[in-house]
């Protein structure tokens, strides 16, 4: 186990030292089923040239066991055109170029979004081979969406890595005038690199950047600054509030031939689900009552009005479920659609009511016994409830649960309020109604 300081960047040379001495990969189990570049795969890119080896470079081998690929995105970056560059780890399976390939990604707040590629090429790093099996690492071309933790198929739970979902946010803008085209794209670059950035826009039309801590946000302004050559001025961090709705509610409007402002008949249901699951959506309709494009113009406006609810804040934990639909050929577009399940979906949120939740941290506090009543004192202004107290010899150890916008205030009091003694752990878990004061 190594550890250090982002901060400072103590235990960066231990941390070096200890990837070194990781076990390589085993060899997988090959069939015998000849790989390699073949007259159907074609030369990689143009903007491969400098990484890809040249034709007939390497070596053919047996293909890695039959199936679909299984794997996970590590590293994104940019070719000599701009196009992305993605680097998967594959666990099973296999890749080539212009095989159809489905990607799922973690949505925050839970819930997983799906999506297609057809790479237009796979080269092996290392060998230079045009078809990956599992064991490999390959660099993947062609896939705009790519982004850093997307996932090939489900890898299984031992393989997936769990982060609670951002608990604070801060609105982000250049300190130049003129400069939020060159943040926007910066922003976006860093969201594709690193999965732990995540980024929204306001109903203002600002910029706001989802954060885990202040760390987070210095080690991004300084990002911006080196890499992008753009300097961003934060507002002070607040708690990404959000909401769930409290019961089921259903709407439905008809397409009217006169006076109406959507030609399309949309029915859409709303009601709560389990903590975590996100956003889900269902047809309780026939796929073939309408054309695709109307039912994706359907499902994009519900995704997209739920991001801010009857309250202004994303609306997660919720199935939303399509009960109805309706159209007039060829007069209906899918403008139509859009406009009318907006209309419909607010209207059921507003039957079925929402309320606000905020994020909280679950905390384990030693302080010396002096020092108990003004912790704990302080502890209850910053909205934390204690569960669990014990002595042990001259110190007393607090236990409890505090809203996650709070943590970082309690780190900064708790010198002055234990002589310096005092020791604070804590970590995401779970979320509760907002209490108003």
């Amino acid at each position: 186990m190594v550890f250090g300081s982002a901060i400072t960047g103590q235990g960066v040379a231990e941390l070096l030292g200890a990837v070194r001495l990781l076990p390589s990969v085993a060899q997988p189990p090959y069939d015998d089923e000849p790989y390699g570049p073949t007259a159907t795969d074609g030369p990689a890119p143009a903007a491969s040239a400098a990484t890809a080896p040249a034709p007939g470079t390497p070596e053919p081998r047996p293909a890695g066991p039959q199936g679909a690929a299984v794997g996970v995105v590590f590293a994104v970056e940019r070719g000599r055109s701009g196009e992305k560059v993605g680097y998967v780890r594959l666990w099973g399976g296999g890749l080539r170029g212009r095989e159809r390939v489905t990607f799922l990604r973690g949505e925050v707040g839970g819930g997983v979004r799906e999506y297609d590629g057809r790479p237009t090429a796979v080269v092996v790093v290392g060998s230079g081979a045009r078809r990956a099996v599992a064991g490999d690492i390959a660099k993947v071309w062609g896939v705009p969406e790519i982004r850093v933790g997307d996932r090939l198929r489900e890898p299984g739970p031992a393989g997936q890595a769990h982060f609670a979902p951002p608990s604070l946010e801060t609105v982000v803008r250049p300190r130049l005038p003129g400069h939020e085209p060159r943040l926007h794209a910066a922003l976006i670059a860093l969201a594709e690199q690193d999965p732990l950035i995540a980024t929204r826009t306001l109903p203002g039309g600002e910029t706001s950047v989802l954060l885990y801590g202040e760390v987070q946000k210095e080690v991004i302004g300084e990002t911006l600054a080196r890499d992008f050559d753009v300097e961003a001025v934060f507002e002070p961090s607040r708690p990404v509030y959000f909401e769930r709705p409290s019961g089921t509610g259903e709407a439905r409007e008809e397409m009217r031939h006169a006076g109406g402002a959507f030609m399309a008949t949309v029915g859409l249901r709303v009601e709560p689900v389990a903590p975590g699951s996100g956003v889900v959506y269902r047809l309780e309709v026939d796929l073939g009552s309408l054309p695709l494009a109307f039912h994706r113009a359907i499902e994009e406006s519900v995704r997209h009005t739920l991001g801010e609810g009857p309250h202004g804040w994303p609306v997660t934990d919720v199935l939303v479920a399509l009960t109805a639909t309706g159209y007039a050929s060829p007069v209906t577009v899918a403008g139509d659609f859009r406009g009318q399940a907006r209309a419909v979906l607010t209207d059921a949120l507003r039957r079925a009511g929402t309320r606000v939740y905020e994020p909280c941290h679950r905390f384990e506090l030693e302080v010396p016994a002096d020092a108990f009543n003004a912790v704990s004192a302080r502890l209850a202004g910053l909205g934390a409830v204690l569960d669990g107290t014990s002595r042990q010899a001259e110190t007393w150890v607090l236990e409890g649960e505090i809203p996650a916008a709070a943590v970082h205030e309690a780190e900064r009091r708790l010198p002055g309020l234990s002589h310096g003694e005092g020791v604070w752990w804590s970590q995401p878990s779970g979320d509760r109604p907002v209490r108003t004061r």
